[in-house]
């Protein structure tokens, strides 16, 4: 666990690997409330019997938004910033899928802070490039870079 204590630490960090989450299992379930919470009930990913016979993949795949939705607890295994007042989400840039992530897999995240920039109100845009592979497999299945800032 990467941990800065001021800007200056997060500054000084530019260009660094923060490090590696642990691996997370993606079950049926998270599918399922994700499809439910967002209405995205496609086949390939709710319907098992019917993925395992006709999908590519061999059964059910999470939802590539469900994968960029795990980056929250990736990420708090990886960094945090202490004394701050608050931090928030600003968005993402680059958001690519480039393998799909089979129900029951393991996935885990390497992240690197990629810029930060120092904004109004004393806070600092983070800009951090987060790797998601999926355990065994040999291309990634997710890499996006998440903008958040934080407030001192």
């Amino acid at each position: 666990m990467q941990v800065f204590a001021d800007k200056a630490q997060v500054l000084a960090a530019v260009g660094q690997t923060l490090g590696t989450s642990d691996w997370i299992r993606v079950t049926q379930e998270m599918v399922d409330l994700f499809a439910e919470a967002t209405g995205d009930k496609q086949w390939i990913h709710v319907d098992v019997e019917r993925a395992r016979r006709e999908s590519p993949y061999g059964g059910p795949i999470a939802h590539g938004y469900l994968t960029l939705s795990l980056l929250p607890v990736l990420g708090n295994q990886i960094y945090r910033v202490e004394n701050t007042k608050l931090g928030l989400n600003y968005g993402s840039n680059k958001v690519r899928f480039p393998s799909a992530v089979p129900v029951g897999a393991r996935v885990r995240s390497t992240a690197e802070l990629v810029e930060a920039t120092e904004v109004s109100g004393g806070a600092l845009q983070l800009v951090v490039r987060h790797t998601v592979e999926i355990e065994d497999a040999a291309k990634p299945a997710m890499i996006a870079e998440a903008v958040s800032r934080v407030v001192f």
